[in-house]
């Protein structure tokens, strides 16, 4: 069988999905994406009410953009924050439209399984020959279609983490199902009267929450009686709200300060170490337990603990996860929070991404497994280096051609730390060290001034510059750090 002559299967018609499909016609390679929902986006239409945090300019792919701009389309401004519903409709559903993809795409389609042929998990013999097979599911019943490779962009939304803190449901949390929503429910449009006047928690720390609780708030200014209870797993906030007017991605930091805000102001009650274990139905309301404490009774609860990766659909295929992110093995180091102090991650590509069974590639936020914060900028470098790969072209796929905006503040690994400086770069903040403990001498000509947000001379004198960009590499000792890959700022 010629296995180029089979198609490319992607999985999941969201931004990064159809960004693959996008680089495998620029490249002359069949494709046929796969999405389970029936429009593409629809993952994103789950949070359609939400703005994003990075303006257009960072949210469309270069070779969708030539697609696009081939049938006279003119692009918003891309200084302004689109919502998730935006993005779909001004972007994803006329790139889907276009010549080029219109006939690659196959909605309602959802994929159950993927394999290889006649090659179950413990097969060796002619493993690598031998095509992908793709089982999905659409109102027509099951089929099967063969692949040269398969691309992965079905992402996490589908998969929301439990509320209890060991990782699983909560002691109570299956029977409360119908008081419970994970996400961001559209508090202020569809589900307004849900939340109205009744007492809500919030149970989460990352920018999620931040969304719900800072639109459950606008909900409170009408409805004086509401009251709104956040819990969150860190003993304090000083990791938690985020570089404020440093982050580069301004909206984010101002999410951040808005939140401070609605605390100093009392609209937020905060609940912080607090480990969810059990919840109750009592004559006050839902009561939500840990080991040591109670909080107070509630009407609703809103989980925003993140998404997991449904990895089920590969489980016949032969991957190299990280045991604790679920996220490919090479990948985990740069994205791990334990470890990993910035919200963006340095540019990666189909070397990290890879698996033991060649041609299988998972992108876009699944790649991320259980880690937090992805930026489309980095799924669309992804797919870009993934499918370079997949031709053949290994020289393109290994180069990096992304630089990321930063994030503002870092968050050391240890836990009781006051934060260090706002970089993206090891010696201040991904060792969690200060400056008096990293040396001098390694620092790419020694350590910056006291205020500036740099790792060293040469990152600060970049910065000065209007550069951007990090990975200067500290003289550290007991400390495992993976690999920086050098950049400007260390030449």
């Amino acid at each position: 069988m010629n296995m180029n002559s089979l198609p490319v299967v992607v999985i999941g018609a969201g931004p990064v999905g159809l960004a693959a499909a996008a680089h495998l016609h620029a490249r002359r390679m069949p494709v046929l994406v796969l999405e389970a929902g029936a429009s593409v986006g629809a993952g994103m239409l789950q949070w359609a009410q939400v703005r994003m945090f990075s303006p257009w300019q960072f949210n469309i792919d270069r070779e969708a953009r030539i697609l696009l701009a081939a049938q006279g389309w003119e692009g918003p401004n891309p200084d302004t924050f689109p919502t998730g519903a935006e993005v779909v409709q001004h972007y994803l559903r006329p790139l889907a439209a276009t010549p080029a993809l219109s006939g690659t795409i196959r909605l309602n389609s959802r994929v159950l399984a993927v394999s290889r042929v006649q090659h179950d998990l413990m097969k060796n013999a002619e493993r690598d020959t031998s095509p992908f097979l793709i089982r999905y599911q659409n109102a027509d019943g099951e089929h099967e279609i063969l692949a040269q490779a398969v691309i992965d962009a079905s992402g996490t939304v589908e998969q929301p983490n439990p509320l209890g803190a060991a990782g699983l449901l909560a002691l109570g949390e299956r029977a409360l199902q119908a008081e419970i929503a994970y996400g961001m429910p559209d508090v202020l449009g569809e589900q307004r009267t849900r939340y109205a006047g009744k007492r809500v928690l919030v149970v989460g720390s990352g920018h999620s929450a931040f969304n719900v609780l800072n639109d459950l708030a606008v909900l409170a200014a009408d409805a004086p009686k509401m009251q709104i209870h956040w819990a969150i797993r860190r003993s304090d906030l000083r990791r938690v709200l985020g570089g404020g007017e440093h982050d580069q991605l301004q909206e984010r930091g101002r999410l951040g300060l808005k939140i401070k805000q609605l605390l100093d102001r009392g609209v937020l009650v905060l609940h912080p170490g607090f480990h969810l274990q059990r919840l109750a139905r009592t004559d006050q309301g839902i009561v939500a337990f840990s080991n040591h404490q109670a909080l107070p009774a509630v009407d609703e609860i809103i989980g925003c603990t993140g998404f997991r990766p449904n990895l089920s659909l590969l489980s016949e295929l032969r991957l190299d996860l990280d045991p604790g992110t679920q996220s490919p093995r090479a990948l985990a180091p740069l994205i791990d929070p334990n470890l990993h102090s910035c919200g963006s991650v340095r540019p990666h590509g189909a070397e990290e991404l890879k698996h033991p069974d060649a041609g299988v590639y998972v992108v876009g936020m699944k790649s991320y497994g259980r880690a937090p914060t992805f930026l489309l900028l980095t799924g669309y470098e992804q797919v870009r280096s993934v499918v370079a790969a997949i031709a053949g072209d290994w020289e393109s796929a290994r180069r990096v051609e992304l630089v990321l905006p930063e994030t503002g503040v870092c968050i050391t690994q240890f836990e009781d730390e006051t934060p260090v400086a706002s970089a993206c770069c090891v010696p201040k903040s991904e060792a969690g060290l200060t400056l008096a403990e990293t040396s001098d001498s390694a620092c790419c000509g020694g350590a910056p001034k006291q205020d500036a947000s740099a790792c060293c001379v040469k990152d600060e004198q970049a910065k000065a510059q209007g550069q951007s960009g990090c990975g200067c590499g500290p003289a550290v000792t007991n400390i495992a750090l993976p690999p920086v890959h050098k950049s400007s700022c260390c030449t």
